[in-house]
């Protein structure tokens, strides 16, 4: 039980804990996979120290783990030293030293990450009552794990894609962060800060939540359905509002493209009408639009799933491969077999 007292000397309230109850604890585990992404592991990670820090006694604790115990580069290139091995922590399954969640951290080439002994690791950890997460890219790596399958999670938006089309029992969204019984997943960068002030909101109350977050120097917790991404208004410099929504409509669209009779019949304007505002807010036609926004999302399907390319071009609304591998090319000025073979040649070296 926490007890608040005021100091007048100070003027700030200081957090104490009755001896009479048990105060809180709860510990963490982070594992780390090579190109994890700092900035979601920090924002991670130091809320919990600031609660600590209000708190007066270390309700949190936490270590480091790698596959082998060895340091893990980020992708920034920093080397993160770490306290344990997998094998250390499968030997502390059964212990006092068992976590109360476990938490993967990882960033960019996720999709290339296959260790069945990381897997069965976390599917052990999570079948013994231990609540498992994922940071950023994190989603990929539970769900390659096998614990996705009917539940709520969230993904980085430029992962989504390819995880959408690897893992389709996986109910994925582009929130901010999404929790499932005892699931926790995020979309890195700061979203893993609003997390963690969740399960810190949680475990005690809102006013220790407002003093971390006055420590962060943020000024309030995001809701785990906040967009990821900038609105379209702001990405795009797009005022007209008719135009952000059939920007919309397209992107909502994309493996069954809609016909532009469809999308005018949406907005209420002519066929002419939208022809001529998409000519002056962005450019080009609306068909050309759509076709672009379409060969996007299928480059993030070529960089991050080993789909057929009949398949990619299946998922992004074409109609035959040749039809989409031609308009690849002009836009990109590759096939999408080089854009793989490119990739490929990239990660290896």
């Amino acid at each position: 039980m926490l007890l608040a007292t005021f100091c007048s000397r100070h003027g700030r309230v200081r957090f104490t804990v009755n001896a009479v109850k048990h105060p809180i604890k709860r510990s963490f585990v982070f594992f780390l996979i090579p190109d994890f992404t700092m900035i979601a592991f920090a924002t991670a990670l130091d809320p919990l120290r600031s609660a600590n820090r209000m708190l007066g006694y270390d309700a949190y604790s936490w270590r480091l783990a790698s596959i082998d115990g060895k340091p893990v580069r980020a992708s920034n290139g920093v080397e993160c030293a770490v306290n344990t091995s997998l094998e250390e922590e499968r030997k502390k399954m059964a212990g006092p030293d068992r976590p109360n969640m476990a938490i993967v951290c990882s960033g960019i080439n996720v999709e290339r990450y296959h260790n069945k002994s990381a897997f069965a690791w976390l599917r052990e950890e999570y079948n013994r009552g231990v609540a498992v997460g994922g940071l950023c890219t994190g989603a990929h790596i539970l769900a390659a794990a096998g614990l996705l399958s009917n539940k709520r999670c969230a993904i980085h938006w430029e992962n989504l894609p390819g995880f959408s089309e690897a893992f389709p029992k996986a109910n994925v969204f582009a929130d901010l962060f999404e929790v499932d019984q005892n699931v926790y997943t995020c979309a890195g960068g700061t979203a893993a800060l609003d997390m963690m002030l969740k399960l810190i909101g949680d475990d005690f109350d809102e006013s220790l939540v407002n003093r971390v977050c006055e420590q962060v120097l943020t000024d309030r917790v995001r809701s785990p359905t906040d967009r990821q991404r900038l609105p379209l208004r702001a990405r795009l410099g797009v005022q007209n509002s008719k135009v952000l929504t059939i920007i919309e409509l397209m992107e909502a669209n994309l493996s069954e493209p809609l016909s532009l009779i469809e999308i005018a019949d949406h907005v209420d304007l002519s066929r002419r009408q939208i022809e001529r505002l998409f000519r002056t807010e962005m450019g080009r036609s609306p068909a050309r639009y759509y076709l672009e926004i379409r060969l996007d999302r299928a480059r993030h399907l070529l960089i991050q799933s080993s789909m057929p390319v009949v398949e990619v071009a299946v998922a992004c609304g074409f109609v035959s491969a040749s039809h989409f591998s031609k308009c690849y090319r002009e836009l990109y000025a590759r096939s999408p077999q080089q854009e793989r073979v490119d990739r490929k040649q990239l990660l290896a070296a």
